[in-house]
């Protein structure tokens, strides 16, 4: 059974720093793309940062380069989502996300059916 479980989120104070866990079973990270999304109350999923299977590259978003760092442990079957100087606005639900598809690099889209295999998430609150 394909399973991704979220952990490491909660409240945080404006400029300080969470690490998000994305442990998987069921699959190895050889594989597929692993992506990390947030959904804000009110807005759309966004793409965050996700991380290819061939190469090892990671890609950010605009709005959280140089602030987020996504790493992936292939022994331990996890990838980590390192946050630092979080902002009120990083404020969401964050989803680890697996995508299935042919292609080798990764995507911060959801569009064209990407990312099939999702978590349960885990909400990050940053507020004074």
């Amino acid at each position: 059974q394909l399973q991704l479980v979220e952990s490491g989120g909660g409240l945080v104070q404006p400029g300080g720093s969470l690490r998000l866990s994305c442990a998987v079973s069921g699959f190895t990270l050889d594989y597929p793309n692993i992506g990390w999304f947030r959904q804000a109350p009110g807005k759309e999923r966004e793409g965050v940062s996700c991380i290819s299977r061939v190469g090892n590259a990671a890609f950010y978003a605009d709005s959280v380069k140089d602030r987020f760092t996504l790493s992936r442990d292939n022994v331990k079957n996890t990838v980590y989502l390192r946050m630092d100087n979080l902002k009120p606005e990083d404020t969401a639900v964050y989803y680890c996300a697996a995508d299935w598809g042919p292609s080798p690099h990764c995507t911060l889209l959801l569009n064209n059916g990407h990312y099939q295999s999702w978590g349960q998430g885990t909400r990050v609150t940053v507020s004074s």
